[in-house]
C-alpha cells in the first residue's frame, strides 16, 4: 500500500490519500480523542502523541497536529497508523454512521433560501475545500446570516477567514440576495 500526502493551506494540517475509499459518502470529522471512540482509524490515529484532530472525506484522511509538533516526527507513524488499520480489515467506522450531506437542519419561513444555499454549498463550495482537506457545512440561516461549520484542515486555517468572507460570501450574496453575511461557527 502507497500512502500519499499533501500539504494543505493549514500549516498544522495534511492530508493522506491512501488509494482507496475511506468514507463511502459524507464526511467525518473528529476534533477530539472522545470523538475518535466512533472510529477504529481515528482512534489509532490519536494514539499518536501531537494529533489535535482527525477528518475523513470520501478518499483522504486529513491530520492536524499540536503547534509544538513537527511533522517530521510525527508523518511516519500516521502513515504507519493508517497503512496498518487498512491492512487489520477493520471498519474505518464503529456501526453504521449516516455523513451523507453533513449539513444542519433547517425548517421555518427560509426554508427556500436555505435550499439554495445547500446547493451552492454541494456544487460550488465543498468540491473546493475537499481539495485542500477540509469540509464546510451549513449550520443555520438568521436575518441574512448564513453560519457555516468548517471542518479538518479548514478548521483553524489561517486563511480560512479570507475564504469564508472574500469567496463564500461573495458567491453567496451574488445568488441569494437574502444572504448579508456569512459567519463561522465552533
Amino acid at each position: 500500500m502507497f500512502i500519499q500526502t499533501e500539504s494543505t493551506p493549514n500549516p498544522a494540517t495534511l492530508k493522506f490519500l491512501p488509494g482507496q475509499t475511506v468514507l463511502e459518502t459524507g464526511t467525518a470529522d473528529f476534533p477530539t480523542r472522545e470523538a475518535a471512540q466512533a472510529s477504529p482509524l481515528a482512534s489509532r490515529i490519536f494514539d499518536i502523541e501531537g494529533t489535535t484532530g482527525v477528518f475523513f472525506g470520501n478518499d483522504f484522511v486529513t491530520v492536524t497536529k499540536s503547534e509544538a509538533t513537527e511533522w517530521d516526527h510525527v508523518k511516519p507513524s500516521i502513515l504507519g497508523a493508517i497503512m496498518e488499520h487498512f491492512q487489520s480489515g477493520q471498519p474505518v467506522m464503529a456501526g453504521e454512521s449516516d455523513h451523507a450531506s453533513g449539513h444542519a437542519e433547517h425548517t421555518g419561513p427560509d426554508q427556500e433560501i436555505v435550499v439554495q444555499i445547500k446547493e451552492l454549498l454541494d456544487t460550488r463550495v465543498r468540491p473546493a475545500v475537499a481539495q485542500d482537506g477540509g469540509d464546510i457545512t451549513f449550520h443555520g440561516f438568521d436575518r441574512g446570516v448564513v453560519y457555516l461549520h468548517m471542518q479538518g484542515a479548514c478548521a483553524g486555517c489561517p486563511s480560512s477567514t479570507l475564504t469564508l468572507k472574500m469567496g463564500i460570501e461573495n458567491l453567496l450574496r451574488h445568488y441569494i440576495p437574502e444572504v448579508v453575511e456569512v459567519r463561522p461557527v465552533a
